[in-house]
């Protein structure tokens, strides 16, 4: 049996068992929760972060000393920060217009007694300003996936310029990042149970009340991620990479399960490189610096749950939002994308910031909480899409580099 198979298995009876026992017997989950359920998803997503940030350095040293020349580094950075903030930029706004299309949060919803404690979110200015880091160490340390990005870019540049007086530093490198795959892929024997937990837990207890409550919310939510992954990534995969989007979907499928159970873009990271490096042919150099950046700054399906729920709030506590402040929700929720962390969770901090931008109550977020979970996990999966999808079309643009490059050794030959 494949090992997508075995996940998607995980997955199915983890969401039935998590029922089963939500209604018949909501003791005996609680305490399965606590020492089966839990324990398992816990320690699946322990193993795979264990690996996230020593598989980013590597990656993104080996992808950017791969490149090699400063313009191809400065060519391929240019296009995958391009292709992010554009389908970010559709994402939110498919989103926004769902909401107004089918109203959710117009269902007379009680909200007294509605309280979120939010944290404090980073400005605009600071993420920019914290992305060179004072100290590498800490970054790794701390998992602060841009600093340590933006760290391995300089690492990688140095070594492809140095050339052969680097050599075995390269080559450290690369058998780091061999160790790294040969545990990705040990560790992804232990998926499907891992999945089993994570679901089982999650929908254990939040049960179909929640799920009925916020059902119109959801279903928005839902419809904007399926809309944007089937036409917005469809597309781009089709005309500008040049590949068979049924193909794209095929290939990648195990990836997005993970990225479905884990609710974390980093953590799915291992598994999304070794998808689109074997399953979708995107070369090495290619994924291993397109993939790793699309983890921290892709967020299309957060960006979608934050344009979704920002109208949805508005429309619970009857506030009529101008078309300024709707300009300012699609810039702030763009620009949120770049600083917000691949972690389970983290989307509902960055709309605490949008809704403070404009405004809104902070407290309506206590409002979609109880469905957030499932929801992260939906989005996470249309997340790490966009990164191969990304990672396909610059592919397929290179090639033409490639070729040009080529054609002038071969003349001389």
């Amino acid at each position: 049996m494949k090992l997508t198979t075995k996940i998607f298995i995980g997955l199915l009876l983890g969401a039935v068992v998590g029922l089963i026992l939500h209604f018949s017997a909501p003791s005996l989950f609680e305490t399965l929760d606590n020492y089966v359920f839990s324990l398992l998803g816990t320690l699946f997503l322990n193993l795979i972060k264990m690996l996230v940030v020593p598989i980013v350095f590597f990656s993104i040293v080996l992808g950017t000393a791969s490149l090699g020349d400063p313009k191809k580094l400065g060519r391929i950075g240019g296009k995958t920060v391009a292709f992010f903030l554009a389908t970010t930029t559709i994402a939110i706004t498919i989103a926004m217009a769902l909401a107004y299309l089918f109203q959710p949060g117009k269902t007379g919803i009680d909200t007294t007694g509605a309280s979120f404690e939010s944290s404090e979110a980073p400005t605009v200015v600071e993420t920019f300003t914290n992305i060179i880091p004072a100290n590498p160490i800490q970054s790794m340390a701390e998992g602060n996936m841009l600093q340590i990005i933006a760290f391995s870019i300089f690492i990688g540049f140095a070594l492809a310029m140095l050339g052969k007086k680097t050599e075995g530093a390269l080559r450290l490198v690369e058998q780091g990042n061999d160790i790294m795959m040969f545990l990705v892929n040990l560790i992804m024997r232990f998926a499907p149970y891992g999945a089993f937990g994570l679901l089982a837990s999650a929908i254990g207890t939040m049960g179909l009340d929640g799920a009925k409550a916020m059902a119109s919310y959801m279903l928005v939510v839902l419809a904007g991620l399926v809309i944007h992954g089937v036409i917005t990534y469809g597309t781009a995969v089709s005309l500008l990479g040049k590949m068979n989007p049924v193909h794209f979907l095929k290939g990648f499928f195990p990836a997005m399960t993970v990225g479905f159970s884990t609710s974390s873009s980093s953590a799915t990271l291992p598994v999304s490189m070794k998808a689109a490096q074997e399953n979708l042919n995107v070369p090495k150099s290619i994924s291993s610096f397109v993939q790793p950046l699309g983890s921290t700054i892709n967020m299309d399906g957060t960006a979608i749950m934050q344009g979704v729920a920002t109208v949805f709030i508005a429309q619970v506590y009857a506030v009529d939002l101008s078309f300024s402040q709707l300009l300012m929700v699609v810039l702030v929720a763009v620009l949120a994308s770049i600083g917000t962390a691949g972690v389970p969770g983290v989307g509902l901090i960055m709309l605490a910031m949008v809704l403070t931008q404009v405004s809104l109550p902070v407290e309506g977020i206590a409002l979609i909480i109880g469905i957030d979970r499932l929801l992260d996990m939906t989005r996470t999966a249309l997340n790490v899409t966009g990164d191969a999808a990304c990672a396909v079309v610059v592919a397929e643009t290179e090639k033409k580099h490639q070729d040009d490059e080529e054609s002038p050794q071969q003349l001389h030959a």
